[in-house]
């Protein structure tokens, strides 16, 4: 039948099974908001604030549902608006396809009004780009963008359609899309090797990256614990791949990992990494990062392979495929000295922080009682954040949603709108310092405008917290242009953009506040006030080896 591209792009979207979608009107995407209105009962649309929030709520879409994320924005700023969430999505390997739209082809390179090469610009930050000129090539070229977006390490994809072509018409014909069986990278003595290390090894520790949640592993990596009786350690992108219960789960790694986690890495025989990719605030100073250990790696991405950290052996593929095979050569270990000093350091070194007053932590710990540690978790970037990797138990993959690599402020509510659309069954809660909440709170209007019953929480200790607290740490108090005490209230702009709002500023206050805002089933902002100066602990200094962590007794101890 014969379509115009704007049709086409609203067929190719119900062909891959898409029921969401994100996104901010403007002049050259008009065709297909036009296609979409009369498609509304298939395709649900939510207007984002700004095309950013659209961004990071396709991914956090995507994250929480493990499907591709979509969002949609006009050219020029529109589209520009997009980069940092596409950069966030590349960063974290999350599927995305971000389609906009162009000026008219004779246009191109003229400088023309909203005119920029938003394929040029997104180059380095998707898996691949596209600017479609041509009608004809339109479906093959979204269904591309769609399979590049999920298969092997997934990513973003730009697809920048010229508005003509949204205009123009051709034969459409529906295709259903196919499952690609993804080719085996790894070999029988590949997985024979991983085998014949980990029976060698007396000290084996397994470390969980996000791969581990991409391909669904979390049930061999687990078994795998198990077999092999190791205990296990995760990255920020790893949490709920182990069960924060399990007694094989000493927390975090990295710059403010456990001190088990850091120590444990630190004396192994073995270090396990499991769709990691050995990033710098896991590493530390690179030279001595696990340096009595050998190093097994699998990981779908051969390029990760020896690209930060060398290893002995290493398996490429799938993750979940590969440990299922593993699982099945591995006989049942026992390291019963080894697995009893892990516990030592877990009994020595647990997380702890200052009781006395309301603090992130114990807000945290409160979360998890009160959602039963079933709640998805997104966060924005900071204190907050490592808080919040910290203290609440995650015991299932996509529960905790955060910009992991770029670390982008402001990426907390965006992601928790879209994974409250993803998944609306599950009570979606976001993490946020003042800070961070500054630059997002604009999509409390979203929220509010659909009644997306999400749970905005502010850490609102009237600083850039973890900014402060190297200024504080390396750089002797001088807090140069951290300092936040103004004259905002949130509370109040919470309720002039439509939602309700709930100040705490005791301990007791908090429990309550959560449990009323779940129990409203709309857009609801909880500001908790804590101390300015609270600190995450344990921390490693930068360039410092992880087995240097330290926490606040330590440095009570220098003086």
């Amino acid at each position: 039948m014969q379509l115009t591209g704007a049709e086409i792009v609203v067929e190719c979207l119900k062909e891959q099974g898409v029921d969401t979608v994100f996104g901010y009107p403007g002049g050259t995407i008009l065709n297909v908001y036009d296609a979409l209105y009369k498609h509304s009962d298939e395709i649900n649309h939510i207007l984002t604030s700004h095309e950013q929030g659209a961004a990071h709520a396709a991914d956090g879409y995507a994250r929480a549902t493990g499907k591709v994320g979509v969002c949609l924005a006009t050219s020029g700023p529109g589209a520009t608006n997009l980069v940092t969430g596409i950069a966030t999505a590349y960063m974290d390997s999350v599927p995305m396809v971000a389609i906009t739209c162009n000026v008219n082809l004779p246009l191109l390179g003229k400088d023309s009004f909203q005119e920029v090469d938003i394929a040029g610009v997104t180059m380095p930050i998707t898996k691949h780009g596209y600017i479609v000129k041509d009608v004809n090539i339109l479906a093959d070229t979204l269904r591309k963008a769609f399979s590049i977006a999920k298969s092997g390490r997934p990513g973003p994809v730009l697809v920048d359609i010229t508005k003509d072509v949204t205009a123009n018409t051709c034969e459409y014909e529906k295709v259903s899309p196919e499952t690609a069986a993804e080719k085996c990278k790894y070999t029988p003595e590949d997985i024979e090797n991983a085998v014949a290390l980990m029976k060698a090894a007396k000290k084996p520790y397994i470390y969980v990256g996000g791969g581990a949640v991409i391909s669904g592993a979390y049930e061999e990596v687990r078994e795998l614990s198990r077999l092999l009786d190791a205990p296990v350690c995760d990255t920020l992108m790893g949490k709920g791949v182990m069960d924060g219960h399990s007694e094989y789960y000493t927390g975090m790694i990295g710059m403010h990992g456990t001190k088990t986690s850091n120590y444990g890495v630190s004396e192994c025989d073995l270090l396990i990494a499991l769709g990691a990719r050995f990033s710098d605030r896991v590493v530390g100073n690179a030279s001595k990062f696990a340096s009595r250990a050998k190093v097994l790696h699998i990981d779908i991405d051969a390029a990760e392979i020896n690209k930060n950290i060398h290893s002995d052996v290493y398996v490429v593929g799938d993750l979940k495929e590969i440990l299922e095979k593993i699982n099945k050569e591995l006989p049942k270990m026992e390291h019963p000295e080894w697995t009893a000093h892990i516990k030592e350091l877990k009994e020595k070194y647990p997380l702890s922080y200052d009781e006395s007053s309301l603090s992130c932590p114990y807000v945290m710990e409160e979360i998890d009682r009160v959602t039963e540690g079933k709640a998805i978790i997104t966060t924005d970037v900071g204190q907050h954040q490592m808080w919040a990797a910290q203290y609440y138990k995650y015991s299932q993959p996509r529960t905790f949603l955060s910009s992991g690599g770029l670390g982008t402020m402001g990426y907390g509510l965006g992601a928790c709108i879209g994974a409250k659309m993803g998944q609306p069954d599950k009570v979606c809660i976001n993490i946020a310092g003042d800070g961070c909440f500054r630059m997002n709170m604009n999509e409390l209007a979203t929220a509010s405008r659909y009644q997306i019953p999400i749970v905005q929480v502010v850490i609102n200790n009237h600083v850039l917290g973890m900014v402060r607290q190297w200024q504080t740490l390396f750089y002797e108090k001088r807090y140069s242009q951290t300092i936040l005490n103004d004259y905002v209230d949130f509370c109040m702009v919470a309720r002039g953009l439509g939602c309700e709002a709930i100040k705490v500023t005791k301990k007791e206050e908090v429990a309550p506040a959560i449990k009323t805002a779940i129990d409203m089933k709309k857009p609801v902002v909880i500001e908790c006030i804590i101390p300015e100066d609270d600190k995450v602990f344990p921390m490693v200094p930068a360039g410092a080896a992880i087995s240097d962590a330290f926490d606040e007794t330590d440095l009570k101890d220098q003086k």
